[in-house]
């Protein structure tokens, strides 16, 4: 079976295409290019590989010449998010960076601009914008930028303590917290996420030989790669991995491995807004997706690799879990 490496949601999908819609664009073009099925569009449950929406991504930010997809008044001309990585390869750690990478996005953009402040133990990346709230995905998006990037740098996933977001809270507000961290608060006076100050001293390990292969990746893998690794949810993930679905262990077994109370572990999956079946259900869902894009194998042989007894047991699943039918997900040419 190949490795799961996680699916992303279609809300950010969505998202993207508003501003495809806004240019008054038709969006029927970039999904036929990125390889998603225009039915995907009007089913919230449905998710795309990172490689769909790393091409839909990258198409979008071809189309408008704009690498911040039309989300502020000045565009970020293709090319400039390479020309900011290239500036800081040099900076001496990552206190040094994220200061130049903030200010090089103020030159950019007219409409938001970020700012690192140091408060005790924590450092805070604030960000300002001179209008009316704007979209979350506009306030994520460069707040994703940026983040991914010191990731990249350091090459480590920064821990976020907790975060706020000046805008109403969305119902696709469980992937942000996935992406970002479990404690995220909305309709804030401003946007900001905190992280510990002593990572700031972190030092850099790219070098313009590794840009290549981070830009190929890009953006898909900022969705994916550097999702919260630091939840307990992300730990019982990564347990379930080593093993086949038949032989992921049960509740009590995974108590015991955890050398956590059966109350214990339901209350801090309840706090990070899970339950172990969720957990089970979207690992296989992912995987699922995963195979059925990147195999030929009948969907009889995925059904028994993920654990079913029948095929019509994993077509009842699949269809609770994504709106859709396995066949659906299957490429086409």
């Amino acid at each position: 079976m190949k490795s799961e490496r996680g699916t992303i949601s279609i809300h950010f999908v969505q998202e993207a295409l508003r501003c495809v819609a806004a240019r008054g664009l038709s969006v029927e073009g970039f999904l036929q290019r990125a390889g998603i099925p225009p039915a995907f569009i009007h089913e919230p449950l449905a998710r795309v590989s990172p490689a769909q929406f790393g091409a839909l991504w990258r198409d979008i930010a071809r189309a408008l010449d704009d690498e911040f997809f039309g989300l502020d008044s000045h565009p970020a001309r293709r090319g400039t998010y390479v020309l900011m990585c290239h500036s800081v390869l040099a900076c001496d750690n990552l206190h040094h960076a994220l200061r130049r990478i903030l200010q090089f996005m103020r030159l950019v953009l007219d409409d938001m601009h970020g700012t690192l402040e140091i408060r005790g133990e924590q450092a805070v990346l604030r960000l300002h914008d001179r209008a009316a709230p704007q979209r979350l995905f506009a306030y994520a998006t460069f707040l994703i930028m940026v983040y991914g990037l010191t990731c990249w740098l350091t090459g480590r996933r920064l821990h976020l303590i907790e975060g706020a977001f000046r805008c109403p809270e969305p119902d696709a507000s469980p992937e942000y917290r996935v992406l970002f961290c479990q404690s995220l608060r909305f309709d804030a006076e401003q946007t900001w996420l905190s992280f510990p100050a002593a990572d700031l001293q972190l030092p850099l390990i790219q070098n313009t030989g590794t840009l290549k292969t981070f830009f190929r990746d890009v953006p898909a893998n900022f969705l994916v790669k550097y999702r919260n690794p630091k939840s307990l949810a992300a730990r019982i993930r990564r347990r379930l991995r080593e093993q086949p679905p038949q032989d992921w262990p049960d509740f009590d077994q995974l108590c015991g491995e955890l050398h956590f109370t059966e109350a214990t572990l339901r209350r801090r999956l309840k706090d990070e807004g899970h339950s172990y079946q969720t957990l089970k259900d979207d690992l296989r869902r992912d995987m699922a997706i995963t195979l059925l894009q990147d195999s030929r194998r009948s969907i009889q042989d995925i059904a028994a690799d993920l654990g079913f007894a029948e095929p019509a047991a994993m077509y009842r699943a699949f269809k609770k879990w994504t709106g859709a039918k396995p066949s659906d997900y299957r490429p086409r040419a």
